[in-house]
């Protein structure tokens, strides 16, 4: 079967690599999404193992849709009882770009309609129950052309189940552990995060550093659809935690708000890696470290809606001399929306990656090789 992994734009090629390790066939990346081959057993195994990827669809087919008439007939033609039983509850969500269809709430209309359809025939009905699990459909209408999927995790990937709450603004787990990837962290060198909020960043690299699956302590949704035995997700769990690594790691969160500080020093516990990290209040300003190297990545207010931007303008400016006193091997990464970020910071990036922070725009600031 073909599965289909969405992702935030710019995070593509770390989702594929991360497919690819799993290995997973004919994994083919395109503008927001990656795509692949594979089987029920590699559902369970993208979606306790990934760790910058949205959400794992099952595609159930894809054909031109340039009217109402062919998308109904297209989603009827789609075989929904292989996965739907009689009771199971399917509601419909989507999204069109570039189509002629472009009201959405009519597609949605359409195709609970052609499925239920297909599913009140086979089933011999004119009513279905719904009161079963959930089997959630989803569809995209890109240039006329429809593909409809079944969502094997319900909630996203980024919900790992070891944030109960935010300080401020929150950063979503699959994306701090893109911003972890991208630093090229492995558990050797010292990682930093010194405006750690609710210890996000400091956790998805712990994670990172244990080689531990960020799926293991949530449940999906897949796993009540009658065709997904529950042996195949146990073989997943096992799989991951048989790759899992042991060590001592040099990983610190400081954060200048100690009620943030207590927050993430909660949430590392949920996540079971409180023995990797040290959490502290501490100024970024007056951030140092002697070690030759490491890895310092972060997050810090942007000036939109945590701080006025003169006040981000002033803590990047301090931040900034910090960070000059680092030896030269450190790798240093920045997430920021503002526009004056390097004119504040002291110093032009190295490379810059344009990233989203959910709908924000953002860039990555990558110093050091």
């Amino acid at each position: 079967m073909r599965l289909t992994v969405p992702c935030l734009f710019g995070l593509e090629s770390l989702v594929a690599d991360e497919m690819k390790r799993l290995q997973l066939k004919e994994v083919r990346a395109e503008n927001g999404r990656v795509h692949c081959e594979g089987t029920l057993a590699d559902i369970a195994r993208l979606n306790i193992s990934l760790r910058c990827g949205a959400r794992v669809l099952m595609e159930l087919g894809s054909f031109p849709a340039p009217d109402f008439e062919a998308l109904f007939q297209g989603v009827q033609s789609l075989p929904w009882e292989e996965f739907i039983p009689k009771d199971g509850e399917f509601p419909v969500k989507g999204y069109s770009i570039n189509s002629t269809l472009h009201s959405v709430p009519a597609c949605q209309a359409i195709v609970k309609k052609a499925a239920a359809k297909r599913l009140g025939t086979v089933y011999g009905c004119e009513t279905l129950p719904e009161t079963g699990s959930r089997y959630q459909i989803q569809f995209a209408i890109i240039k006329d052309t429809a593909s409809l999927y079944l969502d094997t995790s319900g909630e996203g990937l980024y919900k790992r189940g070891y944030r109960a709450k935010n300080m401020g603004a929150p950063l979503r787990e699959t994306l701090a552990a893109a911003l972890v990837t991208l630093s090229r962290y492995r558990g050797k060198d010292p990682f930093c995060d010194p405006f750690c909020g609710s210890g996000t960043i400091p956790i998805e690299a712990a994670l990172i550093a244990k080689n531990r699956a960020p799926g293991l302590e949530r449940s999906f949704s897949a796993q009540k659809w009658k065709r997904m035995d529950a042996k195949l997700w146990l073989d997943a769990a096992d799989e991951a935690m048989d790759k899992e690594f042991h060590g001592v790691y040099d990983i610190w969160g400081g954060d200048i708000d100690p009620a943030a500080v207590e927050l993430a020093r909660h949430n590392a516990a949920l996540a079971g890696v409180e023995d990797c990290i040290r959490f502290e209040t501490a100024d970024a300003g007056t951030f140092h470290r002697d070690s030759e190297y490491g890895q310092l990545v972060t997050n810090p207010p942007y000036g939109e809606r945590l701080l006025e931007k003169q006040e981000a303008e002033a803590l990047y400016r301090s931040f900034g001399a910090a960070c000059r006193t680092l030896p030269p091997k450190w790798r240093v990464l920045v997430l920021s929306s503002h526009t004056e970020f390097e004119r504040c910071f002291g110093r032009p990036a190295d490379k810059k990656r344009k990233l989203y922070n959910g709908m924000l725009k953002c860039d990555l600031f990558q110093y050091g090789k």
